[in-house]
């Protein structure tokens, strides 16, 4: 095993660990090849790409009651979803009022089922399903 420690262009400092030709530097993992009949060796660099996926969405749905007058579901929607405003929570009522269905927010699974497990406790009708 060899050590060294140099500077790099941003006067940073590396330390390297050279052991059976694999080259570790600061936690990244390269590999030396070394060429024959030539007196340097090329590094490749062997450091994984990390890939993100986005999570689907869910949309929260609102069915229309006809039980809770249209005041009532209009303060449950601003108090379970604290971002919406009157005026967004006055339309989503009457969307559902009106077309059967309202969406009230699209979001992450885990705060979709929150927003509709909330809304189903205050003795509104609520779905999720995935976006697309």
């Amino acid at each position: 095993m060899t050590n060294f420690i140099f500077f790099t262009s941003d006067l940073l400092i590396s330390k390297l660990i050279v052991q059976d030709n694999i080259l570790w530097t600061n936690g990244r993992l390269k590999t030396i090849f070394q060429s024959s009949g030539s007196a340097g060796s090329v590094v490749l660099d062997k450091q994984t790409e990390k890939v993100r996926k986005n999570s689907p969405l869910y949309k929260v749905l609102l069915h229309n009651d006809p039980v809770n007058s249209m005041e009532y579901v209009v303060q449950i929607l601003r108090q379970v979803v604290p971002k919406l405003s009157e005026q967004d929570a006055i339309s989503i009522m009457l969307q559902a009022h009106n077309t059967g269905i309202g969406l009230v927010i699209i979001c992450d699974l885990e705060p979709a089922e929150f927003y509709s497990e909330s809304l189903k406790s205050k003795g509104l009708t609520s779905t999720i399903e995935k976006e697309g």
